[in-house]
C-alpha cells in the first residue's frame, strides 16, 4: 500500500469477512477513534443501520457500490469494490475522495 500512504484520497482494505485489514495515513486521520486505528476491527461495528445492511450484501454478492455524500461542507465521493487473490474473493476496497460540488463532466468518443 506504499503508492497510497500519502495520497489525498483515503484507502480502506478488508478482508471477506469486512475486517479492516490495512488504511493508509488519510483513513487512520479520518476514521481514529479515541487515539487509536481501526484495523483489525470489523467494519460492521463501524457502521449503523441501514449501511450495516448494505455492507453485509457487498460482502455476500461482490458488487461495486458508488455513491457521494456532503458532510461538514464537504463533498466525497466513495467508490468500494471487491478485490480478489487468484480468483477468489478476499475483500472490498474503498476509495474515499474530496470532490468539487460542481466539477467538469467530459465524454471522450473513441477515434475512428
Amino acid at each position: 500500500m506504499n503508492y497510497f500512504k500519502e495520497a489525498p484520497i483515503s484507502v480502506t482494505v478488508c478482508d471477506k469477512n469486512g475486517i479492516i485489514l490495512d488504511m493508509n495515513e488519510k483513513s487512520v486521520k479520518t476514521f481514529i477513534k479515541d487515539g487509536k486505528s481501526i484495523i483489525g476491527q470489523s467494519l460492521l461495528d463501524c457502521h449503523p443501520e441501514p449501511a450495516r445492511t448494505k455492507l453485509l450484501g457487498l460482502l455476500a454478492n461482490h458488487n461495486v457500490n458508488v455513491y457521494t455524500i456532503e458532510k461538514n461542507g464537504v463533498k466525497k465521493m466513495i467508490y468500494q469494490c471487491p478485490w480478489f487473490e487468484n480468483g477468489e474473493f478476499a475483500g472490498y476496497i474503498e476509495l474515499s475522495m474530496e470532490i468539487p460540488f460542481e466539477m467538469p463532466h467530459y465524454v471522450r468518443m473513441p477515434k475512428k
